[in-house]
This record gives C-alpha cells, structure tokens and sequence, in this order.
C-alpha cells in the first residue's frame, strides 16, 4: 500500500472515531464529566507510557527536561486540552450534542482568526468574508438559543489555542500526548481519590463493562490523535482541512438522529451559514 493511500486510511479513520464519540462518552454515565475526564487523563497516561516503552522512545523525555520553555509550553497545552476535553463531555452528556458539533464546525475560522492576532498573518478576501459570515452565524445562533453558544465557542477556542501551541512547540504526537496527559494526571489522580473518599465514585461500582469502558478512555483518546499524526505525515495539509470536516458532521449526526435534539429553522440557518463560511474558506485554501 502506498504511503498517499495510507495517510487517507489513518486520517478518515481518526475522525470516524472522533466522529462517533459522543456514542461511547453516553455510554460512560452515570459517571460525572469531572471523573470521565479524570479517567480519560490518567488512562491516557497508562496507554501512552506502554507505547513510547514499546517502541524505546523514553529518550526525547529526558531531553525535553532540559527545555524548560517546551514544558511552559506544554503546560499551557495540557490546560486547554483539559479545558476542551472537559466541555466536549459535559456537553455530549448534558444532551448537547449538536452544540458540540458546532464548536468543532467554527473551530477552523477560529485558527484563522488566531493567525491573524497571534502570528499577524495576511488573509485574503476570501478568507475575510468567511469570518463575516461566521460571525454572523454565531449571531444568528445566539438569538436562536437565547445566550451565547458558549459551549461551542469554548469548544472551538480552546482547541485553536491547542493547535497553536502544538504547532510552535512542533513535538512529536506521541510524546507530546504523553507529557501533556502527565502534567494533568497528578489532580486528576487527586480528584479520583476525593471521589472515592466521598463514596461518590463509580468506578468499580457500576458494572464490569462500566469500569472496562472508563480504562479505553485512554486508548480511545490516544489512537484517534495518533492516526490523526500519521494522516497529517502522508497527506498534503488541504486534504487534511477537508478530511476535518467528517467529525462534525458525524457528531452533528450522532445528535439529531441517533439523540433526537431538536434542530429548529434557526438553528438550521446558523449551521447553514457556519457552511457557508467553511466553503468559502476551503474553497479559497484550495
């Protein structure tokens, strides 16, 4: 098999499993977004550390302690990574799926929108008018829920923010992944404890496929990103950006038809025009 046609297999199948996640995330109640998130870091950490043992890249670690700007860095990633984790949970398990799929529809506008303020690049005409429509989208569904879709623009600008500090610390997925997860395992090794200590715990109290389900948390968050790495290794960075576009709209999927959450005329308009804005930005990256 070829090397382009490889790329296209590991990256349709990252978001796929990205796509029908809010499947098994409704599977993992009644456990709170908190312990669902606790878990899905610290089983990271556990799936993540047999990997780089496996594959005798424990190395770059001891490297990388002698960057202490990199861990800055990889500090600030593992907070918004936290941050958008924890939303993505909360919001597919407060029956808010749709919401969620907006959040990762508008997140390409918002990476465009940070290489603007943050790296003072030029966009084109095109790329503007895609903001002004998204923009407006965000408006109209604003009216249409009766507050911000904060959800979704946390969603968005957390994962934006992700990306941008993954791109300038441009470290390698598995480790990075590692490291990150490491960072936030102690409170969430914290957080698990003070759980248990209550009695609030539902690990190991529900049901053995209960408890089985919270420990894949970990491999179900490590394979999508390492296939996502080596999709993103093979193919060029445009089909990447279209390739995207196929978790959103599963998990918009996953939403109206398989939860049944209502998408009325004007939510359907803001979607509408939240396309809108992603074509004309595709259109013009092509």
């Amino acid at each position: 098999m070829n090397q382009l046609r490889l790329g296209y297999l590991y990256g349709v199948g990252a978001y796929l499993i990205w796509g029908f996640f809010p499947i098994y995330l409704k599977l993992l109640r009644p456990a709170g977004p908190v312990e669902i998130l606790a878990h899905r870091i610290l089983w990271s950490v556990a799936f993540v550390a047999l990997l780089l043992a496996a594959t005798r890249h424990a190395g770059f670690l001891r490297k990388l302690a002698r960057r202490p700007r990199a861990l800055a860095g990889i500090g600030l990633a593992a907070a918004l990574i936290a941050v958008n984790w924890g939303t993505y949970i909360y919001g597919v398990n407060s029956d808010r799926v749709v919401e969620t799929a907006l959040g990762y529809f508008i997140n390409p506008l918002v990476s465009v929108l940070f290489g603007v303020l943050v790296l003072r690049e030029r966009l084109r005409r095109a790329q503007w008018a895609a903001l002004g429509v998204g923009a407006l989208a965000v408006a109209v569904l604003t009216v249409d829920y009766g507050r911000l879709p904060w959800l979704a623009l946390t969603l968005a600008f957390s994962f934006a923010g992700y990306g941008l500090v993954k791109k300038q610390l441009a470290l390698p997925a598995t480790e990075g992944l590692f490291v990150e997860s490491a960072v936030l395992a102690l409170p969430a090794l914290a957080y698990l404890g003070w759980l248990s200590a209550r009695g609030d715990s539902t690990f190991g109290h529900v049901s053995a496929g209960h408890t089985a389900l919270l420990v894949l948390a970990g491999a179900a968050t490590a394979i999508p990103l390492l296939l996502f790495a080596g999709a993103a290794n093979r193919l060029p960075l445009s089909t990447v950006g279209m390739l995207q576009y196929l978790a959103p709209i599963l998990q918009l999927g996953c939403g109206v038809l398989i939860f049944h959450e209502p998408m009325p005329p004007a939510r359907l308009a803001g979607f509408a025009l939240v396309w809108l804005a992603l074509v004309v930005f595709t259109a013009d990256a092509l």
